[in-house]
């Protein structure tokens, strides 16, 4: 592996974690010249051009647009049922340096490409200096884009419940019948529509917004389960990538995606709650009251105490009906270990559960049920994909097993899911990630993140081969290019994406680099 300094692109030689096995013959540097220049005429072998109408919001990136695109509901009967995706776009302010099309792809599944662009464009317009006009589109099931409905109870699509969390004796009854539930609702309800939303038919409405937009290659960033979008999209359409960016990339096993990346979840939170328990503890926190031990190391036994006491007895909170219970102080410690910044509002509930005299405030995500549309999209693509067993005592044995090795996420990880009672089989297998394709291909990821862990980007590396290069940052949470405000993998990422130079072998950026 080798280091990207502040100071120079000089590459040295080091060996930093797990990535030092990776031992493969890299290229210098990507084909700078693919993909230059202005796109040929928009829409292209019968598909329609885009209808482009600005759609500028306050607080958003001035000169945005906004379109639709129809794509099949059967790539197999092009012909037949149309949906609708909804696309954006920034176009580049400096036509002189355009080179193409960056596609913003999100994370999920269930993520919005159009408001991923709204978050990030301006800062990626910036950042990219007018290299690229900026592209969000809606996957089919999300945000303004067709979507379809299982028609849940609200208590069967709170996050908490979706997760599938273990009772507080480490039981799954509860949650086999709800996944029993789910699953023939969506069934049911669903139709058509529902059984189409999977990784697959994502990358082909890419690569038929490609063909809208009138490019011969695109360039991406895709993000958490967008990383894999993206690296399926490079495996299927190789010579349709210019220049890839993947970020925060989980493990491509066709045999285990999307089952893999939930049980490798257990591990991620492991890594990443000392960063946690660094924070809370402390001593400028105890001016803000968000003090919750004075070592670092009591933080996690103090945690795991305060979540078996809430299992036996759950503390009422503001919101009427939903006492806070161990389960959800579990999963809003998962919600916390994405970012730091969200450190504060986890150890207020920390301190608010620990005080008799408290009523805990349960932040909206924990509180509210999510749109039937939402949860039909998260759970759909995650069982459409692939084939999950259907052992219900397999799931209870690999569930206690997994509550003893990892108290943090107390079996959820490897808990049963709708997916086990799923009544379409898939309509294909999930595409192996390999190493044949141009080297065009830049991974970046945390060192400690709870949701994708660097285990599992370390197998997505090893897919690629001599394709990718692998830029590791020495920081916790999920999402990293313009993210966490490391300059070293930031830098790295835009001098590819402008230039076209990757590293000439794999990159370590140190914490505050």
């Amino acid at each position: 592996m080798t280091t990207y300094t502040r100071t120079s692109a000089a590459l040295a030689l080091s060996a930093v974690t797990a990535a030092a096995a990776l031992t493969v013959a890299f290229a210098p540097r990507a084909d700078a010249a693919v993909g230059a220049g202005a796109p040929a005429t928009a829409g292209s072998a019968g598909v329609p051009a885009l209808a482009w109408h600005p759609c500028e919001r306050p607080g958003g990136p001035a000169g945005l647009e906004c379109a639709e695109l129809p794509v099949p509901l059967d790539y197999r009967a092009p012909s037949g049922q149309q949906l609708s995706l909804a696309v954006s776009r920034l176009r580049s302010d400096r036509p002189a340096a355009r080179r193409g099309t960056l596609m913003v792809l999100p994370g999920g599944p269930g993520g919005s490409g159009v408001q991923r662009l709204a978050q990030k464009g301006e800062a990626l317009r910036e950042e990219l200096a007018g290299g690229y006009d900026l592209v969000g589109l809606d996957p089919r099931g999300v945000g303004a884009s067709t979507t379809a409905s299982c028609g849940l109870a609200p208590e069967d699509r709170r996050l908490a419940t979706l997760r599938g969390w273990p009772g507080a004796d480490g039981g799954i009854e509860e949650n086999v019948a709800r996944a029993r539930r789910v699953a023939a609702a969506c069934h049911t309800n669903g139709g058509a529509v529902l059984r189409s939303f999977t990784t697959a038919n994502q990358v082909r409405d890419m690569d038929r917004l490609r063909r809208a937009l009138g490019e011969r290659k695109l360039s991406a960033w895709g993000t958490s389960y967008g990383s894999y979008v993206g690296a399926v999209y490079a495996q299927r359409y190789p010579e349709r990538t210019d220049r890839w960016v993947l970020d925060s990339n989980g493990d491509p096993d066709p045999a285990r995606v999307e089952r893999g990346w939930l049980a490798n979840m257990a591990q991620g939170a492991d890594d990443r709650f000392p960063d946690f328990a660094d924070w809370a503890a402390d001593p400028a926190r105890a001016a803000e009251g968000l003090r919750v031990a004075e070592r670092p190391e009591e933080v996690r036994p103090l945690f795991l105490a305060l979540a078996a006491t809430l299992d036996r007895t759950p503390k009422t909170s503001t919101t009427e009906g939903v006492p806070l219970t161990g389960n959800l102080l579990r999963q809003a410690l998962q919600n916390a270990l994405y970012g730091d910044a969200a450190f504060p509002g986890l150890a207020r509930l920390v301190r608010q559960a620990q005080d008799p005299a408290a009523t805990p405030v349960l932040p909206p995500e924990l509180a509210q049920p999510l749109r039937d549309e939402d949860a039909a999209i998260a759970v759909a693509v995650i069982c459409n994909d692939v084939k999950w067993p259907g052992d219900v005592e397999g799931y209870a044995r690999a569930t206690a097993a997994d509550r003893a090795a990892h108290p943090l996420t107390a079996g959820m990880p490897a808990n049963i899911t709708p997916c086990a009672f799923w009544k379409d089989a898939p309509a294909e297998k999930p595409t192996r990630i390999t190493d044949r394709g141009p080297s065009n291909v830049l991974m970046i990821q945390n060192l400690r993140d709870p949701a994708t862990p660097y285990s599992g980007a370390l197998k997505m590396r090893a897919a690629f081969g001599d394709r990718a290069r692998l830029i590791t940052v020495d920081h916790g949470g999920h999402g990293v290019y313009l993210g966490n405000g490391n300059a070293c993998g930031d830098r790295a990422v835009t001098d590819f994406l402008t230039t076209g130079h990757r590293p000439a072998g794999d990159v370590y950026c140190a914490a505050g680099k």
